[in-house]
């Protein structure tokens, strides 16, 4: 048992505060900008929020972290009132935050200053994954700093893994968002083409679910792409976030990423659409949409 602190309690957060203090039995004290939405999770998992970053942070053994991007990740912890000024030397602070990798190398260099541990750990699987406790958490910093925080991550996570030093759990992140944002077009094409065909769809996914085109996207979003149902899931707005962070770094390390760039912009037609919170498996609504 450890006595942790959460920092952003949105569709992720919550669910992963919750399962430090279920499954966990840690002593969980949150933090969320809304204040009322730390009081009923603090309420219902019989855990403590504060008012601040910093209180919620201060005696804590592992800090972890889960807002929207490197503004937001930067304003809760070297900002005015951030966590960082309340951490205690040796402990460890968790960047749940799918970010930059140069926001998370910046903060591991002024956490280590500080006399603590910074790691960048974005995760996969959605927020079925966190109310599950079944996320992939893709980890970036110190080995010693990671076997401290890895037992309570526990909690949450299915797979973790230390990818490497500082920065290398974000670019692991961007990754697996390039794959995903090829293959939900993909997926997007593949269902268009069999429903522009006449064939049942059931039928095909049947028999290619179980071969070489076999994801997870696939079992888990070709009925709601077909049906047109895209008020659930990861959205768009944040896939866009996302892959401009993968295209700027692309850029700057000298990659290619032609095809990302293109579903990139495919994204932003659906954001036109009135889409921006639609699932990214949403990119088949803008294909149908030029049929009309």
């Amino acid at each position: 048992m450890a006595k942790v602190a959460f920092i952003g309690l949105g569709v992720m957060g919550y669910p992963m505060a919750g399962h430090l203090r279920v499954k966990g039995q840690h002593e969980v004290t949150v933090y969320n900008r809304t204040t009322t939405k730390a009081e009923k999770w603090a309420e219902h998992y019989s855990g403590s929020f504060r008012q601040t970053p910093r209180e919620a942070a201060e005696g804590c053994d592992v800090v972890f972290c889960c807002v929207g991007n490197d503004d937001d990740l930067r304003a809760v912890t070297t900002g005015p009132d951030g966590a960082f000024h309340g951490m205690k030397k040796s402990a460890v602070f968790v960047d749940h935050t799918t970010a930059s990798s140069e926001v998370a190398q910046e903060l591991a260099a002024v956490a280590k200053e500080s006399g603590f541990s910074f790691l960048d750990a974005p995760v996969s699987g959605g927020q079925a994954g966190a109310e599950n406790g079944v996320l992939t958490i893709m980890v970036g910093g110190d080995e010693e700093a990671y076997d401290t925080a890895k037992p309570i991550m526990d909690c949450y996570g299915k797979k973790i893994g230390l990818m490497g030093p500082s920065g290398a759990g974000q670019q692991t992140k961007m990754v697996n968002q390039i794959c995903i944002a090829g293959l939900l077009q993909g997926l997007s094409e593949g269902i268009h083409f069999a429903e522009k065909a006449g064939l049942d769809l059931e039928k095909v996914i049947g028999a290619i679910s179980g071969g070489a085109a076999q994801s997870w996207q696939m079992e888990n979003r070709w009925e709601t792409m077909r049906d047109g149902h895209y008020e659930h899931g990861f959205a768009v707005d944040w896939m866009r976030k996302d892959l401009n962070i993968c295209l700027k770094t692309a850029g700057e390390i000298g990659a290619r990423l032609p095809v990302t760039a293109l579903v990139d912009q495919f994204y932003a037609e659906v954001q036109a659409m009135g889409g921006g919170r639609w699932d990214t498996s949403s990119l088949l609504a803008r294909m149908k949409k030029a049929d009309n």
